[in-house]
């Protein structure tokens, strides 16, 4: 299992306005939580942790939390519950982490990649249809593979991938159902082909087609709607 580390500090600014200073100052507020115990508020830097996002998928990793200030504490073994941002700018704002224990096993989504170029999109003009991009897997958190990836390259105009056939590692159980779709090569789309209008021919309207009133004879009077019936 790969090791990723991100220092954190004990976090004392509760509050609205306090939260909003502590951003302003380059950190993020988080909560790491942890089954029977007390969450424990905490600040990540705000750097560090773009770093790590652009490094790694964190939604899957393992993260070992270290405090700065405790130098005797161990690393806390954690995975990200949720990560927070602004509606508007996109900015995260708070960060929960989940404690965990390397010797338990745990549900996690893993990321789905498709490796080559399928036959049906190189000779015949289809395309491939990514459906399903994670995978929830349940393993013991130092299995958790980086991605799952499948080969696609065989792959023609009709046919698809499911769960049930990619191979997965015998340390790892799938919970997805075996017959979800994850990979599909579909056929080209026709464009349907207008002929254009012939230059002065005018559009012809379609032909309304009026009841014909009767006329009454000179000196008969007309009759009402019911008697005409």
């Amino acid at each position: 299992m790969e090791e990723i580390i991100l220092e954190v500090q004990p976090r004392g600014e509760l509050g609205k306005n306090k939260v909003k200073d502590l951003r302003e100052k380059g950190f993020i507020p988080a909560v790491i939580y942890a089954e029977g115990k007390k969450s424990q508020p905490i600040k990540v830097s705000h750097r560090q942790l773009w770093q790590l996002i652009h490094q790694h998928r964190l939604e899957s990793k393992v993260i070992n939390l270290k405090m700065q200030d405790d130098k005797k504490q161990k690393g806390m073994s954690c995975l990200i519950k949720e990560i927070q941002h602004d509606p508007v700018k996109g900015d995260i704002i708070h960060v929960d982490f989940n404690e965990i224990s390397l010797t338990k096993v745990i549900k996690v989504n893993v990321s789905v990649v498709a490796k080559g170029e399928p036959i049906g999109v190189k000779q015949e003009g289809g395309s491939l249809e990514h459906i399903l991009w994670e995978i929830e897997v349940e393993c013991l958190p130092t299995d958790i593979p980086k991605d799952i990836e499948v080969d696609v390259s065989l792959l023609k105009i009709g046919d698809d991938i499911h769960i049930k056939d990619i191979a997965f590692p015998s340390n790892i159980k799938v919970m997805n159902n075996p017959e979800a779709i994850v990979f599909s090569v579909t056929a080209p789309i026709k464009e349907e082909v207008v002929a254009p209008a012939v230059e002065g021919e005018e559009k012809q309207e379609p032909e309304v087609i009026k009841e014909k009133k009767e006329v009454p004879a000179e000196g008969e009077e007309e009759k009402p709607e019911k008697e005409k019936k």
